[in-house]
This record gives C-alpha cells, sequence and structure tokens, in this order.
C-alpha cells in the first residue's frame, strides 16, 4: 500500500460534507510529478449536485495543470475496500489513472488497473475508430 496516499485519503475523509447519507468519503491522487492532491466527497440536497471525493480529487490537481496521473487512492469506513461509482470511474478514464487503490479505514486494500474498473470506456479514442 502506498501509505503517504492512503494518509492523504484518510485525512481528506475527515472534511467530508455528507448530512444526508452520513457516508464519508476520502480520495488523494498523486501526479507523476509526485504531488498529491485530495478531494472528499460533497452533498447537496438537490443530491445530483453531490460530488464524489475521487472527482475532487482528480479536478483539484487538473486545475494545477496536472494532466498526467500515477495512482488515486479511495478510502471510507466500509467492511471491504471501497469502490468508486460509474461516474468517477468515468473521469478517472479521461485521465488514464492507470492504478486505483481501494481502501477502508481498517488498512485493507485492493488495487487495480484502470481497465478492471471500467473496460471499454467512453474515450476520444473509441469515438474516432467508431466504437459506441
Amino acid at each position: 500500500m502506498d501509505q503517504e496516499l492512503f494518509e492523504a485519503a484518510v485525512r481528506a475523509r475527515s472534511h467530508a460534507y455528507i448530512p444526508y447519507s452520513h457516508f464519508a468519503v476520502g480520495a488523494a491522487v498523486r501526479a507523476v510529478d509526485g504531488r498529491i492532491f485530495t478531494g472528499c466527497n460533497i452533498e447537496n440536497s438537490s443530491y445530483g449536485l453531490t460530488v464524489c471525493a475521487e472527482r475532487n480529487a482528480i479536478f483539484a490537481a487538473v486545475k494545477e495543470g496536472v494532466r498526467e496521473f500515477a495512482m488515486l487512492c479511495v478510502t471510507a469506513d466500509t467492511p471491504a475496500p471501497v469502490s468508486p461509482c460509474g461516474a468517477c470511474r468515468q473521469v478517472m478514464a479521461e485521465f488514464h489513472i492507470p492504478v486505483i487503490s481501494l481502501t477502508n479505514l481498517k488498512g485493507q486494500e485492493k488495487r487495480v488497473k484502470l481497465e478492471e474498473l471500467l473496460p471499454y470506456a467512453f474515450d476520444l479514442e473509441g469515438q474516432e475508430n467508431g466504437q459506441s
């Protein structure tokens, strides 16, 4: 396990705004240059406007000009390592995050490749080749 990335995700989780679900999630993404960006889930009473921790972390990095990533770690207080939602998987695919560390607060980890989480992702390459 990438301990530094995991601890950053755990810290980010403590800032989650979760008045509706009470389900706090933290994420940390490492850029290829080594910088770490974090995010937590932020809920809204109009639930469709809620943003997940994974997307917040990725968007924070993109805001700083990062376009190349090494790994993302996501964590929550779950019995088994937490898994990202479909929207987060698609954002991970957009930015080609190669490795995703699914964890929980017990320190359990399942490390997966992006292709395992979202096979046949919607992307420009597939659209240019006539795939849909």
